[in-house]
């Protein structure tokens, strides 16, 4: 009789559910093919800013899915003090993507992008424990500020890929590439509208086979170099070199594990709620601690930041399946397609104008996710408006501008350079000085505070008398007779 109760106390957690095994991988791989084209753009946008060949970013992906796999795991199960135990699959977030690309041109490669990783992981491990008092600076008015901007300084990544990726080409910004991205868009938008909500999540991914398909019928696909390499391999360790750590390039890649951490707090509570489950502040912990953990491990196998995945969350609510084994199996997919190097390199061959359409439609949902995040930050008698306003004006400045931090000091230039870097420091710093530090502050103190909601002088309502109201443009009083409205003068203005 003991041993039945604790079996009904284990299995009495939503997320605890168990299917049969064909139910099980049927659902986790439909978490993959969700998350399959997020997980992939970033080491094909760090790649290519690294100068790597088609192998090379092949090797890149195929650690990227490897490394994603092993994080759900650890995410999913859960070991003493690390994993949430949560549907919650995990991969490389877009959140450090510019970062990784600013610390690439500054001439750290892809070595100092590695240090920069394993580093601020390590010191994010360090600090999860104080997490919920820091977590409080970063409410939605910077965390949306901050995704937002990750979208926005990804547009000319896509907008490179459109043209063909290569300035150097002579095709490149050709009708032919250019055309090439415009029909994968379509057919992304397209997919998107179709009735079947299935085809329309994987409608990033189905357009991009699509897409490819087609530069294949006009000669614009080459493949030859797929069967080039091992098709089963184990990830190599550092196999571009051993990492090198860079001051400048830390401290920027800790602003994003701040923003991780964030995001995937945020992600932890909101499928808590989605499962109905319970989320205290150890599991929270519990999960953060999975996220570093599996983050300063990745460069080991050749990969970047892990953090938790928003659009499984939504399929998670979709799909009413809350079992969290069903996505420990999607993260099994992840480390067997991790081993197959060959898949990396058939990705790393797609035409990049196809992924310069398709990439429009991602890294515009990016910026759109961070924009309905600021939908829910109240605006009236604060100063959220010009934290937005400048933080994001802020981070415009590298990508408007590139060369705008050339004359700075190095580090200085590695940290800024990034928009997402930017616009993060100035969204903390500036939330600090206007909505912690209050000292100074009036309820009217600037014209963007008044900008924010219609106001009413308050000698214009003693004008007013009870029952007076307005119809039809024509201010009528109680008794329905119309009230003359006298026209300002010029002195009056």
């Amino acid at each position: 009789m003991n041993t039945k109760k604790k079996a009904r106390t284990a299995a009495a957690r939503p997320e605890d559910q168990r299917l049969s095994l064909g139910a099980t991988f049927a659902y986790g791989f439909q978490h993959v093919l969700t998350m399959y084209g997020g997980i992939i753009a970033p080491p094909l946008i760090i790649g290519a800013a690294a100068g790597m060949s088609s192998q090379d970013i092949g090797l890149l992906i195929a650690a990227c899915l490897f490394v994603g796999g092993l994080a759900t795991i650890l995410q999913t199960i859960g070991i003493r003090f690390f994993g949430s135990q949560l549907p919650l699959v995990q991969g490389v977030s877009f959140a450090g993507v510019s970062t990784m690309v600013a610390i690439v041109h500054g001439g750290g490669g892809i070595q100092a992008v590695f240090g920069s990783v394993i580093a601020a992981s390590l010191i994010g491990l360090l600090i999860t424990p104080l997490f919920s008092k820091i977590i409080r600076f970063f409410p939605p008015v910077v965390t949306g500020t901050v995704i937002t901007t990750i979208g926005l300084t990804l547009m000319p990544v896509a907008a490179n890929w459109a043209m063909g990726g290569n300035s150097k080409a002579p095709n490149y910004g050709s009708m032919a590439n250019i055309g090439l991205a415009a029909a994968t868009m379509a057919i992304v938008l397209l997919l998107s509208k179709v009735g079947s909500a299935a085809i329309s999540r994987l409608s990033i991914l189905l357009a991009m086979v699509l897409g490819t398909g087609l530069a294949f019928v006009f000669g614009m696909a080459d493949f030859s170099k797929v069967g080039q390499g091992e098709i089963v391999a184990f990830p190599t360790p550092f196999a571009f070199g051993a990492p090198t750590f860079e001051i400048a390039a830390i401290i920027s890649m800790l602003i994003v594990i701040l923003v991780t951490l964030t995001e995937t707090s945020a992600d932890i509570i909101a499928v808590g709620e989605i499962v109905g489950t319970k989320v205290d502040s150890k599991r929270i912990g519990d999960g953060l601690r999975a996220d570093m953990l599996s983050s300063a491990i990745s460069p080991l196998f050749n990969s970047f930041t892990q953090s938790a995945f928003a659009q499984n969350v939504g399929l998670v609510a979709i799909t009413g399946v809350k079992s969290r084994f069903v996505v420990s199996a999607g993260g099994l997919i992840l480390v067997i397609l991790g081993l197959l190097p060959v898949l990396g390199r058939v990705v790393a061959a797609v035409p990049t104008p196809v992924l310069g359409g398709a990439g429009v439609v991602l890294f515009g949902t990016v910026a759109a996710s961070g924009i309905r995040t600021l939908a829910k930050v109240e605006y009236r008698n604060n100063m959220n408006l010009i934290i937005v306003a400048a933080s994001i004006g802020f981070g415009m400045i590298p990508i408007a501008a590139p060369a705008f931090y050339d004359q700075f000091p190095s580090w200085f230039g590695t940290i800024f350079h990034s928009g997402i870097s930017s616009a993060a420091v100035m969204a903390i710093l500036l939330n600090l000085l206007f909505n912690h530090l209050k000292a100074g502050n009036s309820e009217n103190q600037s014209v963007f505070v008044a900008g924010t909601g219609r106001v009413v002088r308050e000698e214009d309502l003693q004008c007013l008398a009870d029952g007076d109201r307005f119809e039809g443009g024509k201010l009528i009083d109680c008794d329905g007779k119309e009230v003359p409205i006298q026209a300002s003068t010029a002195s009056e203005h």
